[in-house]
């Protein structure tokens, strides 16, 4: 396996404080006006003729092309702003702005989902072991230098906080890191963002269960860095699939010992 050492430099992109074109609105003429209107801008965005960091025209002049009052305007920005596809911005060099693409709303839905009981502690590790086999096969092509580095030192942490016993939950967020690095290591926007979706949601889950050490998990981590930095991708699934299923395992062990508690009033 050949691994790259070069890494793309990101550099800040000048903040767009206006369109490039004029951005031209139908009239609204659906009674659930707000989400037409919703519709429209995000027309707009998909066909790129509204991009990050444009500023929207003022309100008085978008509720004159759309043919809405004000506060039907306003409910439809709020409505995009709580997607995550605008940032409204009060003040006289306010207005409404189109977002950086940052994942927010996949992540707060998906944490929404929890808490809500649609989304169940096995469906959540079923789904772990799924997406990260695919983000451990991606990621060992793609890796870079810096990608294993950053996966070792994470492991060196977790080490170092073993030894001196750190608080267990902070413990557990340095053992998550380590899938971070990996979803980044595949080099795909979405798998970065769906990573992150699934660990904000398993630290509430941890959380919730409460806490239980348990020993295999740099043993673990070892074994997959070997298969890892060899260019071995099954070997690399293998033991990262063997250890999600009995880290899950002894996860859904956990619920069921606090439901038991819990329905005898302990």
């Amino acid at each position: 396996m050949e691994h790259r050492s070069d890494t793309n430099v990101k550099r800040k992109q000048p903040t767009r404080v206006a369109t490039a074109r004029p951005v031209e609105f139908s009239r609204i003429r659906n009674l659930r006006a707000f989400e037409e209107i919703a519709d429209q801008i995000r027309k707009e965005l998909s066909d790129r003729r509204l991009r990050a960091g444009d500023r929207l025209p003022p309100e008085r002049a978008l509720a004159e092309q759309f043919g809405v009052s004000r506060n039907t305007l306003r409910e439809a920005l709020r409505s995009l702003e709580n997607a995550g596809l605008l940032r409204l911005q009060k003040g006289a060099t306010g207005g409404a702005f189109v977002r950086e693409s940052t994942g927010d709303a996949i992540v707060t839905g998906l944490r929404d989902m929890f808490h809500l009981g649609a989304i169940q502690p096995e469906h959540l590790t079923e789904a772990r072991v799924m997406i990260e086999a695919s983000a451990v096969r991606a990621a060992c092509e793609r890796a870079t230098l810096e990608d294993i580095e950053a996966l070792n030192a994470n492991i060196a942490a977790a080490a170092k906080a073993a030894r001196e016993n750190v608080d267990f939950y902070d413990q557990a967020a340095i053992h998550l890191d380590f899938h971070r690095v990996i979803a980044r290591a595949t080099k795909n926007p979405v798998m970065v963002i769906v990573m992150e979706a699934l660990i904000d949601v398993m630290q509430h889950f941890i959380r919730a269960i409460g806490q239980k050490r348990n020993p295999w998990v740099l043993p673990s981590r070892r074994r997959f860095m070997k298969h890892f930095e060899a260019g071995d991708s099954d070997g690399a699934v293998k033991e990262m699939e063997q250890h999600l299923e009995r880290l899950n395992r002894h996860y859904l062990s956990l619920v069921k010992e606090k439901d038991r508690a819990e329905a005898a009033g302990e």
